[in-house]
């Protein structure tokens, strides 16, 4: 039987975080989002993730603005965004209040489809947002952290897509984010859970980084996938996803036919080619982001976490330091538990990678949130810590075997109280939860750009940009 295959374009979100740091903005987009709406596409990723940060922190914009622009100038195409779990879209755990609230906006201001994971595969992390998008009637498309280690078997992804189904998901994505899948590892892993669950759509996002993405995607829907993640080739390729026509053009004429015009693609293809000719002229867009590196498949490190790595190593004037780095996070993310490298994971073990390095001496400095990690604040790791690694490190500190939301009291109430005085939309206190001195910067920009003041631009340098 026919299977038409259902395309989800990154170019709005992914695509961009993957390669110039989240940096594309609203104006940017709008001259290009009426055509992207008569493209076809099953949905068009474009908010989550790291674009409210950026917004916010970045490019002076409320992220809640952009929402409700993409939404008018794309009434017929499905919009999705990208939510950490309990982590929602910032780098800590938040109170149910808080995240049961930040579903119901997304949705009320133009989200349809929540794609949801957590970085260390703990569905303890995951139920609420779950239950929040059913309750609001949004679609709730689950996403499990790919990645490799002794435990991360087919049958133990399986097992993970059975309990995801029984939580409320009515999709589910195999999130590669590190670019870590092949072919044949592909093929086997969506058989495997297509067979167990049949009727549960089955998405596959992953990362051309190795250069095995188009033969992954490829395998995938050969083996019974009903959706793929791909950007436009402008924005594809590198760290970034495969290209949309390339994979259009892969499917034309077969039983998985997308449907979508390869004529009309080239015309979105040509606006997003002025874009990428401008961010390379201003050097957003380093070219060395777009080359393929197979190592990624030994050191299991995402593109945006290689690019924290080096501009990490390179304020501690230590870049020359990357390969040992590299070599250091797998040893690190073995001690801890094989935490999946998405964020926060792949932030906090890759900094700790790079102190363990410029230190000279594992663990003789450890962050906060390392700690954290260890001592179960982000959830239950795939496998044990060892107790003594764990003691080495946290020490005498309570360790956490249950949910880490369970131990907080609701915040939304409080945090209202905190900015009465900024509040012009009841979108903002989420601003203010997830990110409070980045948001207060911007509502004092808003305010005196509304009375006409010109306020300090904000820093553009590179930030740290999540996966």
């Amino acid at each position: 039987m026919a299977k038409k295959i259902r395309i989800t374009e990154t170019a709005l979100r992914d695509a961009h975080q993957s390669l110039i740091a989240t940096r594309m903005s609203t104006e940017e987009m709008l001259p290009i989002l009426d055509r992207l709406d008569k493209i076809g596409y099953y949905s068009l990723e474009c908010w989550g993730g790291a674009t409210y940060d950026a917004c916010l922190r970045f490019l002076n914009e409320d992220p809640w603005t952009r929402l409700r622009t993409i939404k008018d100038h794309c009434p017929n195409t499905k919009l999705q965004m990208l939510f950490r779990g309990q982590n929602m879209l910032g780098y800590r755990h938040y109170a149910d209040d808080c995240v049961e609230y930040l579903v119901q906006r997304s949705i009320a201001n133009g989200i349809d489809i929540i794609r949801i994971f957590d970085a260390l595969n703990d569905i303890k992390n995951l139920r609420t947002a779950i239950k929040a998008a059913n309750k609001e009637g949004g679609h709730a498309q689950v996403a499990i952290s790919y990645t490799t280690g002794p435990v991360f078997t087919d049958e133990y992804y399986v097992e993970y897509a059975k309990r995801i189904a029984d939580a409320g998901a009515d999709s589910i994505c195999i999130k590669d984010m590190a670019a870590l899948l092949t072919p044949y590892k592909t093929e086997s892993l969506v058989r495997a859970i297509k067979k167990a669950l049949p009727q549960m759509p089955v998405q596959l996002h992953t990362h051309y980084t190795s250069g095995l993405a188009s033969m992954c995607l490829l395998k995938a829907v050969e083996a019974g996938a009903d959706g793929i993640d791909t950007a436009i080739s402008p924005l594809a390729l590198g760290t970034s996803h495969a290209p949309t026509e390339s994979m259009v053009a892969a499917l034309q004429g077969t039983e998985y036919d997308t449907g979508l015009d390869i004529k009309e693609l080239a015309e979105i293809r040509s606006y997003f080619m002025t874009l990428r000719d401008k961010y390379i002229e201003s050097g957003l867009l380093d070219p060395k982001m777009l080359a393929t590196d197979a190592k990624a498949l030994i050191y299991q490190v995402p593109g945006g976490m290689l690019s924290n790595l080096l501009s990490q190593l390179k304020q501690a004037g230590k870049e020359d330091k990357l390969d040992e780095v590299l070599n250091e996070v797998p040893r690190v993310r073995k001690d801890s538990g094989y935490p999946p490298l998405v964020t926060p994971t792949s932030q906090i073990v890759g900094t700790q990678a790079v102190f363990n390095v410029i230190t000279g001496e594992r663990y003789s400095m450890c962050t906060n949130e390392f700690k954290g990690l260890v001592a179960g604040e982000y959830g239950t790791t795939p496998m044990p810590i060892d107790p003594e690694f764990q003691k080495k490190i946290i020490g005498d500190k309570k360790v956490i075997n249950g949910r880490p939301a369970d131990q907080l009291e609701p915040e939304l109430d409080k945090l209202r109280g905190e900015i009465a005085e900024w509040m012009e939309q009841p979108e903002d206190v989420l601003s203010y939860a997830q990110f409070p001195k980045v948001a207060l910067d911007f509502f004092e920009k808003r305010r005196n750009s509304e009375k006409g003041i010109n306020g300090d631009k904000l820093d553009k340098d590179n930030m740290i940009h999540p996966v």
